[in-house]
């Protein structure tokens, strides 16, 4: 099963930016997108300590790059200014869109990048390859609640005892699946990561 998880910023009514307002990350984004990951786990209010560690051991480097090998827009990096200030962390299991995390700086989040963040990702994948993204979050998580349902996204079940003995709040939301067969998601295996090693240590 997915660690999915949603941190992100409550909603304003501050007008958004006008595009270019998210892009596929690159290898050359890994870096930033990796520390401020790190920052979003550790400095979050709403999970276990075990959870924490158990996420910062996982997404690793070379895991963001296996994303955006699979598609880049798996990492998609949203915009305010010209700046990287936020990232949407997604992938493929079983058929299903999982969004596993989502996080706005502490920084800019006196904008509406929670809410058109939310957009561009859902308008993005709503291109006939999956049938629903998914997505997990905790109970008291109140701005990431509000976003989800207000682009959609349900609560569809609450997971009593499911990661490290904690409750967790499972939302989704319907895409329109089209394309016949799923998608198979990252590849694994020695000869991956090492081509992924060679590319990340060519990045400046």
């Amino acid at each position: 099963m997915s660690d999915a998880v949603l941190e992100s910023a409550a909603p304003t009514d501050q007008p958004a930016e006008r595009s270019p307002l998210y892009r596929p990350a690159t290898y050359a984004d890994i870096g930033l997108v990796y520390g401020r990951l790190q920052e979003a786990i550790a400095t979050s209010p709403f999970y276990s300590e075990e959870f924490k560690a158990y996420e910062a051991a996982r997404l690793t480097k070379d895991y963001l790059a296996s994303l955006i090998d699979a598609d880049p827009h798996h990492v998609m990096v949203f915009m305010l200014k010209g700046e990287v200030s936020g990232f949407m962390i997604s992938g493929p299991e079983l058929g299903t869109l999982w969004l596993y995390w989502s996080y706005v700086f502490p920084e800019k989040r006196r904008s509406a990048l929670g809410i058109t963040g939310m957009r561009a990702f859902i308008n993005h994948w709503d291109n006939g390859r999956f049938h629903k993204i998914a997505t997990y979050t905790k109970s008291g998580n109140d701005p990431a609640a509000a976003i989800m349902l207000r682009m959609g996204y349900k609560h569809v079940a609450t997971l009593e005892k499911h990661i490290f003995g904690e409750d967790y709040l499972l939302y989704e939301r319907p895409l329109n699946k089209v394309e016949p067969g799923y998608d198979r998601g990252t590849q694994g295996g020695l000869r991956h990561k090492l081509v992924r090693k060679l590319k990340l240590a060519f990045v400046k």
